[in-house]
């Protein structure tokens, strides 16, 4: 407190724990397709999973609004928010002015979409390597704006159709899928995203994107860095899985889990112990041994010559100082030029005290 009334910088430093209960760990992520702020880190954690495998069990949610309690379905059953709902005004969700400008219930439907490929391929291993293709071949194709010159947009049926076959989804399940829960477009509930609401609901989630590892909220930019460390961070005690001993504390985490180990160029010359933690490579060390022996040896050289030429500086002063003084006690007579106007050029000598006693 006394440091703040003297109005001086203070550096303050937070930190998480994430509960680590067993050797596998539950991740959950709240996002939508309106997401701006995790569009990277879903496009580009497949490599994450693939090498986590069934070490950690991933579910997705897709944040939407209860439109029921926000006044958007009447009892009449009409719309009141125009195009940011589906179902005649039950669920809602933001439009998105950027690249498409998809509207809120298209988003709602691109939403339902995701939780039934998540349905029939992620629910039961909590891995589903096709969502994942999925949302990253439907942002690079329909949500990007790079295919607009084809007609093809965040709705459109040609590009989502597109986006499936290219992540191995089959487009009739996930279309069956949409439709036996309650579908988007009619005046009735749909099973899916009532479930999507009431989970929001009892897992208190009021902040989009929100990421959950062992139930315990992530703080911070959800990038791959953020997300691969939480997870790691959430395993009991020596059950970590492989590839969380050899790129948990790695300086470059994704180019560790894309390359499979830490590289060993790094500017910190790492590698990874057994039980994860960095350590300096036995090669490095020698190399940072000699390199300051040589260093200090040079130092100490200079400074040698340097202590040398001092000294003999000094001493050649000492010796100079007194040469001249036996010189001058050597001499019989001194001589004066007397310059004046009359007698120019003529020189007088004047005799010593000795000449004169003699």
């Amino acid at each position: 407190k006394s440091v703040l009334y003297k109005n001086e910088n203070v550096r303050v430093q937070m930190g998480f724990s994430v509960p680590a209960p067993d050797s596998r760990v539950e991740y959950d992520l709240w996002t939508s397709p309106a997401d701006s702020i995790t569009r990277e880190l879903q496009e580009d954690f497949l490599t994450a999973v693939s090498a986590l495998s069934d070490h950690a069990f991933f579910t997705p949610h897709m944040y939407i609004y209860d439109g029921v309690n926000a006044g958007c379905h009447s009892e009449e059953g009409e719309d009141l928010c125009l195009d940011l709902c589906s179902n005649h005004g039950r669920y809602c969700s933001i439009d998105i002015d950027e690249n498409s400008g998809a509207t809120g219930a298209e988003v709602v439907a691109e939403s339902l979409r995701r939780i039934c490929i998540w349905q029939e391929y992620g629910k039961d291993n909590g891995i589903g390597l096709q969502w994942w293709d999925y949302v990253k071949e439907f942002t690079e194709r329909c949500d990007s704006g790079a295919w607009e010159d084809e007609g093809m947009v965040f709705s459109d049926e040609e590009c989502i159709a597109t986006a499936m076959e290219a992540a191995g989804v089959k487009k009739s399940d996930i279309d069956e899928c949409m439709e036996k829960s309650g579908g988007v477009t009619g005046d009735n509930a749909n099973a899916l995203l009532d479930k999507e609401l009431s989970d929001q609901e009892t897992t208190g989630v009021v902040l989009t994107p929100s990421l959950y590892v062992n139930q315990a909220t992530i703080r911070g930019f959800l990038n791959f860095q953020t997300t691969f460390k939480a997870i790691c961070a959430g395993f009991a005690h020596g059950s970590e899985p492989p590839i969380c001993q050899e790129c948990g504390s790695c300086p470059d985490e994704r180019g560790c889990v894309e390359r499979g180990k830490c590289s060993s160029g790094s500017s910190l010359g790492t590698i990874m112990g057994a039980n994860g933690n960095a350590t300096i490579s036995t090669n490095w060390f020698l190399a940072s041994l000699a390199g300051a022996i040589v260093l200090f040896s040079v130092i100490g050289y200079v400074h040698f010559r340097r202590q040398e030429a001092y000294m003999r500086n000094q001493i050649r002063g000492v010796v100079a100082e007194y040469m001249p003084v036996g010189a001058q006690n050597s001499t019989a007579s001194t001589s004066l030029a007397l310059d004046d106007e009359e007698n120019e050029g003529q020189m007088h000598t004047f005799p010593t005290p000795d000449s004169e006693l003699s």
